[in-house]
């Protein structure tokens, strides 16, 4: 293996981890993120940690200040807003345009999908949900056939992820808000499979909407 491409393989790993471990509270807003720390704990070198770091500022999962370094970025209630209102218009053209785009094939694999997640949930399997989740909106996003789209909603995954995390960890089970997620995943699927894009809109914006009040209450 080439070393530039060594370098983006670690650089890789190093920003799988730290995505891990910032969307699941690990490492909680407010965070320092020494790179000799990193390092240390992830048992990967500078370059491919401060790629990673990078691309999660892009993501707006970290932030850098000046002469003080890189930290897990805040979460205040306008940032949550600003995030809902956004996946809110999102999501919900996404599955207007994938109840019309959408081919048998991406129809049929977001059905599945939605069996992994209920699988996952009575397995007691959080990794696996998390898994198939990010797949769910890679497709509905891919179904909805349009390129900035497909571009946007998995670039945004990780931030929406983190406050289901928040939300989840006031609940005494993480099945417990999985499955309101659930719910909504069955409801856009079956509307999505049937050429329903009222309902696979409207869907995801009442899920959208409950999350988002639930949140503020926990922030107030």
């Amino acid at each position: 293996m080439k070393e530039s491409e060594r370098t983006k393989s670690l650089g890789n790993q190093a920003y799988d981890q730290l995505v891990k471990q910032i969307t699941r509270l690990d490492l909680p807003p407010g965070s320092v993120l020494a790179e000799r720390t990193l390092i240390e704990s992830l048992g990967i070198g500078r370059t491919p940690i401060r790629e990673a770091l990078q691309r999660l500022s892009i993501e707006g999962l970290v932030v850098h200040r000046m002469n003080r370094g890189m930290f897990v970025a805040d979460v205040t209630y306008t940032h949550v807003r600003e995030i809902y209102e956004f996946r809110s218009m999102i999501d919900g053209y996404a599955c207007r345009l994938a109840a019309r785009r959408a081919t048998k094939a991406q129809a049929d694999r977001l059905s599945e999908l939605h069996q992994q997640l209920v699988k996952a949930i009575n397995d007691d399997n959080l990794d696996a949900y998390v898994e198939n989740g990010r797949e769910f909106y890679k497709v509905l996003a891919a179904a909805a056939n349009n390129s900035f789209i497909s571009e946007i909603i998995p670039r945004i995954i990780n931030l929406h992820l983190r406050l289901w995390f928040i939300i989840s960890s006031k609940h005494q089970t993480w099945r417990t808000i999985a499955e309101h997620h659930q719910h909504m995943i069955f409801d856009v699927s079956e509307a999505i499979a049937q050429g329903d894009g009222d309902r696979a809109e409207l869907a995801v914006k009442n899920y959208i909407s409950q999350r988002q009040q639930e949140l503020k209450r926990l922030l107030e």
